[in-house]
């Protein structure tokens, strides 16, 4: 899915239109390929590429991470698994025009309730999607009876927040990220709260992994740094995440946040991010797996 990277969600309510956000997921992913690429390599080694055969990617999106996959694990059939089926034609053309089109399938689900129809799998990839599932026990629980024995599931939840921006740059008070991260995590709470079954469980992956019967077999987090001056496209991508900052999170930040960010969303303010030569792109997402035994 690789949906949850700090300002990538519709803020109006806790509903996210996955169609409309098709642009910004796919371009995130895309951007981040790099540290997906090293993640998957990582996979490799914990999952030798000839056992691979079949691999499930639960809430896909857009499909960016679908290929990638397929082209890590060359002998695998990769399923992508959304609920979207904007985001899943998406996936098929960009499978096709990978000439990845016969090895990269796609199935509509509404999960939870779909996964017990998805068949068995050797790996699977649930990436920044199990947060948008209320009982996220359960469906760790589901995942891991999906698996092949000795299949692999892997798990992307949680890591660092975004920067782009120094921790002062010249506009209004300094902290400006920290700040919106913390509003963020309001709006997260309310949405993870609002979902159908929702349950509280503490974050630890390797406790919910050990309590569906695998066994956990290694953490690892990779780094995403795209230091100062960043490309076109990466500057696009910052201006239209900041944009989703002021349009989605304004109502809950302070006055003078807003209109810092009036001022950095700005085409014609020297100092917006559209020219601004101090905006980078750094984070580090986490990856937790764990076996069938």
């Amino acid at each position: 899915m690789s949906r949850h990277h700090h300002g990538h969600h519709d803020h109006d309510d806790t509903h996210m239109d996955w169609n409309e956000m098709l642009p910004l997921l796919e371009q995130g992913a895309e951007l981040q390929g790099p540290l997906y690429r090293q993640a998957a390599a990582w996979l490799g080694e914990l999952a030798p590429a000839a056992g691979v055969r079949r691999i499930l990617d639960i809430g896909s999106g857009p499909g960016v991470l679908s290929c990638l996959l397929a082209e890590a694990f060359p002998y695998a059939e990769v399923v992508a698994v959304d609920a979207t089926p904007e985001l899943l034609e998406r996936t098929r053309e960009r499978a096709r025009a990978a000439s990845l089109g016969d090895r990269v399938t796609t199935h509509h689900a509404d999960l939870p309730g779909g996964i017990a129809g998805l068949g068995r799998a050797d790996l699977i990839w649930a990436a920044d999607s199990l947060h948008h599932l209320g009982d996220q026990r359960g469906a760790v629980a589901e995942l891991a009876g999906r698996l092949r024995p000795g299949g692999l599931l892997a798990v992307v939840e949680g890591g660092l927040p975004t920067r782009r921006l120094p921790h002062n740059f010249g506009i209004g008070r300094p902290g400006l990220e920290a700040r919106i991260d913390a509003v963020h995590a309001d709006w997260f709470a309310e949405m993870r709260a609002g979902l159908p079954g929702a349950k509280e469980d503490v974050d630890d992956w390797r406790a919910l992994l050990s309590g569906a019967g695998l066994v956990p077999s290694g953490t690892r987090t990779f780094l995403h740094d795209m230091p100062a001056p960043v490309t076109d496209a990466v500057r696009q991508q910052i201006v239209t995440v900041f944009a989703r900052y002021r349009d989605g999170l304004g109502e809950r930040l302070a006055p003078e946040d807003v209109a810092t960010l009036d001022r950095l969303l700005d085409p014609a303010d020297p100092q917006s991010l559209h020219h601004r030569p101090d905006v980078f792109l750094l984070t580090a997402r986490t990856v937790h797996t764990a076996r069938r035994g």
